[in-house]
């Protein structure tokens, strides 16, 4: 198979596949499931799909990839998240997820902007200190887009993940362009719109032009 196409993320100084793995409900597993992952781990590492998504509102999620990942850290770029209005809570959340994925984290990003400018003083002191790479801002909202675009500016923040799928293509106004004005790192959630997409499959008519 031909290798993931990747982008450069000039700003964060990252390289990334145009096609990472999310791990919400996939990876929220426990015993034998959880083992079952690393599988699902290999083809995504084989395929050259090396990004991971992941964050503590994600149940187990967190534990199993870094399970998954043991022993092939090196192989992978982690993007977790922050989730809490509380500041020790935060630093527990932190310290945590920083232990699951070896010491670092590759994207730290402040999940749905909560608490954000305080949560972005703790994750650069992490980034000072060499255990996060990247800080990023999330949110899913569209009514959120004005504090999204307030944080996006912020000099700390080097990526985003907002949805984007053909259902849903509010950030095409204003966020995308700002993130291509700001060099901001994309990431995008919800691309086939939680499967809601792929339930109806198109004719052999519509996909003929893609051969």
């Amino acid at each position: 198979a031909a290798p993931v196409e990747r982008r450069r993320w000039v700003t964060a100084g990252l390289d990334v596949p145009v096609v990472g793995m999310g791990t919400w409900q996939t990876f929220d597993v426990r015993g034998a499931a959880a083992a079952e992952r690393r599988t699902v781990v290999d083809a995504a590492l084989e395929a050259g799909s090396d990004f991971f998504d992941s964050s503590p509102m994600y149940g187990e999620a967190e534990r199993v990839l870094g399970a998954a990942l043991e022993g092939r850290r090196h192989a992978a770029l982690v993007a977790t998240k922050v989730w809490t209005s509380d500041d020790d809570e935060a630093a527990d959340q932190i310290a945590r997820s920083l232990r699951y994925f070896g010491g670092r984290v590759d994207v730290f990003q402040v999940h749905n902007l909560v608490a954000w400018p305080r949560r972005l003083d703790q994750l650069e002191a992490k980034r000072e200190t060499g255990h996060v790479r990247v800080i990023g801002v999330t949110h899913y909202r569209e009514d959120a887009f004005d504090e999204l675009l307030v944080a996006m500016r912020d000099p700390r923040v080097g990526a985003i993940q907002i949805p984007y799928n053909p259902r849903q293509r509010v950030v095409e106004r204003v966020v995308l362009p700002a993130a291509a004005d700001l060099g901001l790192g994309v990431i995008v959630m919800r691309p086939f719109a939680e499967g809601a997409l792929l339930r109806r499959v198109p004719s052999a008519e519509a996909l003929a032009p893609l051969a």
